[in-house]
């Protein structure tokens, strides 16, 4: 097993090189929650920092969605994909590397906002060991919500889009603009069935010491448990592409 996280190092190192300057990650990655929270943040001013827990889950999700995306929808186009699949690593091994270089790169974006955008618009400085436990368990889970949902798609040419169409509804659901707790009953079943609601919910507890309907103890739990499942779901997905 330890052999195999670091052969996923490298997978990671690789997907880095090869991807991180790849159009839909830095429009989609970087680009797109940058903008969109400058957009909440100029037309708000300091009126809007309750907006930040939620702001910083969207940037994190974004970044870490898109670079899966990118890395596995190029591989899975050309074919070369395949080559990792020779590689001496378990399918657990290979999702753990294409999770891991999503995590760096989500962490790039994540540090653009919080040390670029949110103290230059609203001058506040947010830094506690709690709030970064809980930003390394929501990049590692949206990590693997991205590399999941991108081997779930068979033809990968539809994977931005697909990905997208989860993506956005999400924004409106997960408590970043409108508390779930105000949603109607059946948008809040929704809202709980969406990983974007815990890191939100985390974030804004470790930032605010508040939360909304989800005690931050089980935001956390729930959040490592969604990381295990992704990964094994994840595996067998890579299993089942070998023909």
């Amino acid at each position: 097993m330890f052999e195999d996280i670091i052969k996923a190092f490298y997978i990671a190192k690789k997907d880095i090189k090869e991807y991180y300057l790849k159009p839909p990650t830095i429009s989609w990655g970087i680009v797109f929650p940058v903008v969109f929270t400058l957009a909440f943040l100029l037309k708000g001013g300091p009126k809007s920092s309750h907006l930040i827990p939620g702001l910083i889950a969207l940037a994190l999700f974004f970044g870490t969605t898109s670079m899966a995306a990118a890395s596995i929808v190029f591989e899975r186009k050309i074919g070369s994909f395949e080559r990792i699949l020779l590689f001496p690593i378990s399918y657990l091994g290979i999702a753990l590397g294409k999770v891991l270089s999503s995590f760096i790169f989500g962490m790039v974006s994540l540090a653009t906002l919080i040390i670029v955008v949110i103290p230059f618009i609203l001058n506040v400085h947010i830094f506690s060991p709690l709030l970064v436990t809980v930003l390394v368990l929501s990049a590692l889970m949206f990590s693997a919500f991205g590399v999941f949902i991108a081997f779930l798609i068979r033809d990968p040419t539809n994977t931005m889009l697909i990905l997208n169409s989860f993506r956005l509804p999400m924004i409106f659901l997960c408590g970043i603009f409108i508390p779930v707790s105000s949603l109607p009953k059946f948008l809040q079943v929704v809202a709980l069935l969406l990983p974007l609601t815990y890191s939100v919910e985390a974030i804004r507890f470790a930032i605010e010491g508040t939360f909304d309907i989800i005690p931050p103890i089980v935001s956390i739990l729930l959040m490592i448990i969604i990381i295990i499942s992704l990964l094994v779901l994840s595996s067998l997905e890579i299993k089942n592409m070998i023909p």
